[in-house]
């Protein structure tokens, strides 16, 4: 049997498929840890470390809240001028 993910481990799963998905696909915050759970299973990631890993990645700046008629989950955009 495999060892569950870890919260880090998960948190890099969401973080990798939000950037991958960027400007063609937003991620509300409870899609998060039911996309992980249909991706890896029920086995490898529970809801609760699924939702710490959405925590870890607001905490961190990595991916920040966004509202556009709801809210969702996305990195950080890159200001123009940051460039």
């Amino acid at each position: 049997m495999a060892e569950k993910m870890s919260v880090e481990e998960i948190a890099e799963a969401m973080y990798q498929m939000i950037a991958e998905y960027a400007g063609k696909k937003k991620f509300k915050p409870n899609d998060l840890p039911k996309e992980m759970v249909v991706q890896y299973g029920e086995d490898m990631v529970s809801k609760d470390d699924a939702r710490k890993a959405v925590n870890m990645l607001i905490d961190s700046g990595r991916c920040v809240y966004t509202y556009f008629g709801g809210t969702f989950i996305e990195v950080p955009h890159q200001e123009g001028a940051a460039m």
